[in-house]
This record gives C-alpha cells, sequence and structure tokens, in this order.
C-alpha cells in the first residue's frame, strides 16, 4: 500500500502546502493588501466558498460519470496555480473576486477528487484498508497545515502579498507536474467488486446521506466556531493571553496527527460508523466542558477529546461516505469535503451573536451543534434497516468481513 499511494503522499503535502501559505491570510490579504472594507471583505468571505461548493459538486458529478479523474487533476492544479499567480499580481478587489469565484474554486476541487482517486487505487489491491489509506493522507495534509501557515508568515513578514501567493502558485505547479508524472490512469473496478458495491449503494436512501451529511455539517460549524472564538475567549473570559489561545489550539493540531493515524489503523477491527459515532461524542462531551471552562489549563486538557472529533468527523468520514456510495466515489468525497466551506458560511452570524453576548455563548451554540449531529448520526442508523440488510447479504455474497453497522 505503501508504494501506492506513496505519490498521491508527496502530492497531499505539496497541495497542503499551498491551500496553507493563502487560506490562514485571507482577510488579511483583502484588507491590507487590497483595502477592502468591512462589508466588501465579508461579502467575499461568503461568496468564495459559496462558489467552492458549486464547482466541487458539478467536477464531483463529472468525475464518476466520465473515467477523466486524473485530468481533473491536473487541471485543478494549473488552475490553482494561475488562480494564485494571477491574486499575486492583481491590485482590485473586482478581479481578485473574479479569478477566486473562477480559478480558485476549480482549484478547490483538487482536494476531494485527490481522495477520490486514493479511493479508487485502494479499492482495486487492498479494499479493506481503504479507511486507512484514506486517513493516513488527510493526516499528512494536516500536517502541512502544521508548518505551512508559521513559513508563510515569515515570507509575508519578509516580502508581502504576492511572494506568498507566488509560492502557492509553484507549489501547484509542481503539483500538476506530479500528478502528469506519477499518477496513473485507475482502470474500472472488476465485474465481481462492481456487482457487490452496487448491491451496497443501491441501498443507500438520499434521506440517510442527507442526514449524515447534515450531523457533519453540525459538528464542523461548531470545530470553526471554536477555533474562531477561541483566542477571544481565553482573553476576554478567561483573563488569559493569546500566546495561552496558541497553546490550546496548538495542542489540538498535535494530537490530530497521530490520533487520525491509530484511527485510521483501527477501521480494520472496529466499524468506521461506531468511531465517528465516538467522535461526535466526544464532540458533545468538549463543548460541555469549554462552556463551564473557568481555566486554561482546563481547555488544554480538554483538546484531547476536541482531536478525537477532527480525527473522526474530519477525516474517517470520508472513507464513510465513500462506502456508502462505492460507485460515486468524487460525488461522495466532494459532499463531505463541503461541509467544511458550509461550517464557515453557518459559522460567521455565530461568531456575531457571541461577539456581541459573550464569547461563552459561542461554546454554548457549539454544544447545541454537536448535540443536533449527534441526534442526526442516531436518526440516520435508524433510517436504514434496509441498508443493514443489504449490507449484510453482499458481505455474504463477497465473503468480507462487514465494513459497517448502523
Amino acid at each position: 500500500m505503501l508504494r501506492r499511494l506513496l505519490p498521491l503522499a508527496l502530492i497531499f503535502i505539496v497541495v497542503g502546502l499551498a491551500t496553507s501559505f493563502v487560506g490562514p491570510y485571507l482577510a488579511l490579504f483583502l484588507a491590507d493588501g487590497l483595502h477592502a472594507g468591512p462589508l466588501a471583505t465579508t461579502a467575499f468571505l461568503v461568496v468564495a466558498p459559496i462558489s467552492g461548493v458549486a464547482i466541487s459538486w458539478l467536477i464531483g458529478r463529472a468525475s464518476d460519470r466520465w473515467p477523466i479523474r486524473r485530468q481533473l487533476l491536473i487541471g485543478a492544479a494549473l488552475a490553482g496555480a494561475a488562480g494564485t499567480a494571477l491574486t499575486a499580481l492583481f491590485q482590485n478587489y473586482w478581479a481578485v473576486l473574479a479569478v477566486t469565484v473562477s480559478l480558485t474554486a476549480v482549484a478547490g476541487a483538487l482536494f476531494p477528487q485527490s481522495f477520490a482517486y486514493a479511493r479508487q487505487v485502494l479499492q482495486q489491491r487492498e479494499p479493506g484498508r481503504a479507511a486507512f489509506g484514506i486517513s493516513a493522507l488527510r493526516t499528512l495534509f494536516s500536517a502541512a497545515w502544521v508548518g505551512g501557515p508559521p513559513l508563510a508568515a515569515i515570507v509575508l513578514a519578509a516580502h508581502g502579498f504576492g511572494w506568498t501567493y507566488g509560492l502557492a502558485a509553484a507549489l501547484y505547479l509542481l503539483g500538476a507536474l506530479m500528478i502528469v508524472l506519477w499518477l496513473p490512469r485507475v482502470p474500472q473496478p472488476a465485474v465481481g467488486t462492481a456487482e457487490v458495491e452496487t448491491h451496497r449503494a443501491a441501498a443507500v436512501r438520499p434521506i440517510t446521506l442527507f442526514l449524515i451529511i447534515a450531523s457533519f455539517t453540525a459538528v464542523t460549524t461548531a470545530s470553526t466556531l471554536n477555533v474562531q472564538a477561541m483566542s477571544l475567549f481565553v482573553s476576554d473570559d478567561l483573563g488569559g493571553s493569546i500566546r495561552q489561545a496558541g497553546l490550546v489550539l496548538g495542542v489540538c493540531a498535535a494530537l490530530e496527527i497521530p490520533m487520525m493515524l491509530a484511527l485510521g489503523a483501527l477501521t480494520t477491527r472496529i466499524p468506521v460508523r461506531r468511531l465517528i459515532f465516538v467522535g461526535v461524542a466526544c464532540g458533545v462531551a468538549y463543548h460541555s466542558i469549554v462552556v463551564v471552562a473557568t481555566s486554561v489549563w482546563v481547555l488544554v486538557a480538554a483538546q484531547a477529546l476536541q482531536a478525537m472529533v477532527i480525527s473522526t468527523v474530519g477525516a474517517l468520514s470520508i472513507s464513510y461516505v465513500q462506502d456508502l456510495m462505492p460507485d460515486h466515489p468524487g460525488r461522495a468525497t466532494t459532499m463531505v469535503t463541503n461541509t467544511f466551506p458550509i461550517s464557515q458560511i453557518l459559522a460567521a452570524p455565530l461568531f456575531g451573536l457571541a461577539q456581541h453576548f459573550g464569547f461563552r455563548l459561542a461554546y454554548g451554540m457549539n454544544l447545541g451543534l454537536c448535540v443536533l449531529g449527534l441526534i442526526l448520526l442516531i436518526a440516520s442508523g435508524r433510517m436504514r434497516p434496509a441498508e443493514a440488510e443489504a449490507e449484510s447479504a453482499a458481505d455474504q455474497f463477497s465473503g468480507a468481513e462487514p465494513a459497517y453497522h448502523p
């Protein structure tokens, strides 16, 4: 498996670095680089993820309909290179917005389509370890985000936004070159595998997928608001410092990487749905603790719970939904990855409420979101009796161990 995933692993690192160079500093770029006002900045930060969600969804459908996933990966990487290069050159707000809703939005499909490609590769040879492979690749992307923003901050302080966006463009070009040289076209699955997978896919109802994705969206919105509000909650409500807030978020990031690998390995023994269920329950426990916390050190200790949330809902959810839609890996992956930009849109007004009424309220709202996510996940299991029977029959047909249980 390592030999097959090594080229993809390098591509994930390069793409992760490219996105981490510009993502954390977008609002700063709008304010300082383009001199956009509060209303223009807000509009940009809403329109950008909406366009990304729409275009990624269309590309995901196309990738499942025609055998063009490798070409789409190359196109998305080139779009990322062109988008970041043009952003580095343009000084006009509307020009940058036009680039963002077109080229940059297309580049956003590189992330889900890479996971869909990885799924195809793993399904050909080691279907029982697909969840572990996906989780390992997700870990590499997270690792790139650990080192990328500090490196970008150094470049930004020394040379300005032009250099950071220019380096991101170079990384996207490197990613496109890697795809051209190292990623072959993946053949269609074998007939026997396709028959089993179609049997499973036919039993999955749209309402089940809706409940699952809604659950992930609620929990991801809570995680997004958690990061947005943490520094102000620590300083305003707990009397701590910005450095302590950074420590809290850093501990969580440090725990995520080994936890993702460990949970990925556990998927060969424990149903993925059960692990995700534990992760959502940890979200409820985490925000229950934070909403009553009176010390920064309580938050530090609680980060193990939040890391569990990110390692399950943020990583294992991809392979989980891919298994529910085995004939549509591109659409399945896009459904999961789109929960993050949607969560950014949903978290924005909640952050405004917390800014007005106190940042402890943010964690009260997060607790409600995680409880809602848990309820929706439970409801999705109750909606799947026919699917469970079909899955059991398919497992008997293939002689495989059951992959999921409601």
